[in-house]
């Protein structure tokens, strides 16, 4: 079983304008299907480094001097990027999406299509975990994880009835929680809500939009002048969020202002937002609903 059909390939990679001789970051590594075309568009000079914070993933390492893999998560990639020496890149590819290997092993927990204990962690290591968010958080916290994260409007009812259930009895398991919730999953719509539950507790484990945020804002830092970035987000919390990074340098509100009107801001959108071909999800359902941004510091 292949780890991860990566998305959008060419049109990712395209959009950092390889330099032979430059130095770049896929910070998603996951199969390492980005890295490879990175790589195989660099010349002996260039360098690459990977983060992917899922041990599975490192057992992917590309065996290339140019190559360095780095088992951490990419909220810290400036940090790590010192580490080893480098200041500056020239271009910082993302695929912030579940990797199809983390879909696919069902131990994992993140599919609604197999029976699982609730996991949902993309660093093992980490505490917190899917049963601790569903058991051990109060009403009023899961209430704001299903709204925020999963955008969904029966989430102070579903936190209500997750909260009662368990007074009498443990939640453990996907099924489980499905039990508990049966009442909202109407045949027709189901595998979407579904969804948007499994979504919300997901990011919440593995704190996604925090991440992001620490991610992007370091992004102008260590990015030399011109050198680009290439997103692809999959739902509309974290394209929103990469949207306004690009636009403002902000998540919220207008950048300032100077006394002529004018504002600075470190990066510049690079074409149209870009979303996959007919072909590829006819390949690659689960390229569906991904989105492409790519930006360049000014």
């Amino acid at each position: 079983m292949e780890y991860h059909n990566p998305v959008l390939l060419k049109e990712t990679v395209d959009g950092l304008a390889i330099k032979p001789d430059g130095v770049y970051v896929d910070v998603t590594f996951g199969g390492g299907g980005h890295s490879r075309e990175i790589l195989s568009r660099l010349g002996e000079k260039g360098k690459l480094f990977a983060f992917d914070q899922d041990a599975d993933a490192l057992e992917n390492a590309i065996d290339d001097s140019r190559f360095t893999l780095i088992h951490e998560n990419f909220r810290y990639i400036k940090r790590f990027l010192r580490f080893h020496g480098v200041k500056a890149v020239d271009g910082v590819l993302a695929d912030f999406g579940v990797s199809s290997h983390q879909f696919d092993v069902a131990e994992r927990g993140f599919s609604t299509r197999f029976e699982a204990e609730l996991d949902m962690r993309m660093n093992q290591k980490n505490q917190l975990s899917a049963f601790h968010v569903i058991n051990e958080y109060d009403e009023d916290q899961i209430k704001n994880v299903l709204l925020q994260y999963g955008e969904l409007r029966a989430a102070p009812a579903m936190a209500r009835l997750i909260v009662e259930f368990r007074k009498d009895e443990v939640i453990k398991t996907g099924n489980q929680l499905k039990k508990v919730l049966k009442k909202f999953l109407s045949p027709k719509h189901e595998n979407k809500i579904l969804a948007q539950i499994y979504q919300a507790i997901r990011i919440e484990v593995n704190q996604e939009i925090e991440a992001l945020k620490e991610f992007l804002k370091q992004t102008p830092e260590i990015l030399k002048p011109e050198g680009r970035l290439s997103l692809i987000s999959y739902h509309s919390l974290e394209d929103r969020l990469v949207k306004r990074f690009i636009r403002n340098g902000l998540f919220e509100g207008e950048p300032e202002r100077d006394v002529f009107g004018n504002f600075d801001v470190p990066l510049k959108k690079v074409g149209k937002l870009i979303v996959p071909s007919a072909e590829e999800i006819k390949i690659n359902n689960r390229a569906r609903s991904a989105k492409l941004r790519i930006a360049e510091k000014i």
